[in-house]
């Protein structure tokens, strides 16, 4: 069965807020800062009806089977480019994990990103979470900085 890309209608956020949490779930272990509670990464609802934003889906038959999002930002004004796209909600299915649905995703956004004139784009990946990483540099991602943190209350020194 085919996978084919689509931009996301309000029609699909019950599955998408399912898809948010799965993100969290999978990315609680990777950050001790989240809290315990339940929590929300994204307001999708604004997202999909936003004109800086695009909340693309894969499908595969009738399901909704992976996700993502790029939005439009504004810079540090040090950085050479004007603007840029930032990519994030990437979400697979675990069914569909291996069919190249993030690709499929990304290839998707890039097109809304350069139809917007812009080319450079970013997103975040926890350092210790190389499926992720691979399957990013495998689209053409590759590492620039290194986000570290500190608990005072594990002071070393």
């Amino acid at each position: 069965m085919s996978i084919t890309t689509r931009e996301a209608t309000l029609e699909d956020l019950p599955v998408l807020l399912e898809f948010e949490q799965g993100i969290i779930d999978f990315e609680r272990p990777y950050d001790c800062t989240l809290k315990d509670t339940k929590i929300s990464y994204y307001d999708i609802e604004a997202m999909i009806v936003s004109q800086d934003v695009i909340v693309a889906v894969a499908i595969e038959g009738n399901e909704v089977v992976g996700s993502g999002y790029a939005r439009i930002e504004k810079p540090k004004p040090y950085l050479k480019h004007n603007v840029f796209a930032y990519l994030g909600f990437m979400y697979v299915k675990e069914k569909a994990r291996g069919k190249g649905v993030n690709g499929l995703v990304i290839k998707y956004l890039n097109k809304w990103i350069r139809s917007h004139g812009i080319d450079e784009v970013r997103l975040d990946v926890y350092y210790d979470n190389p499926g992720a990483i691979r399957a990013y540099e495998k689209v053409g991602f590759k590492n620039l900085l290194i986000n570290m943190r500190m608990s005072l209350n594990d002071l070393k020194i």
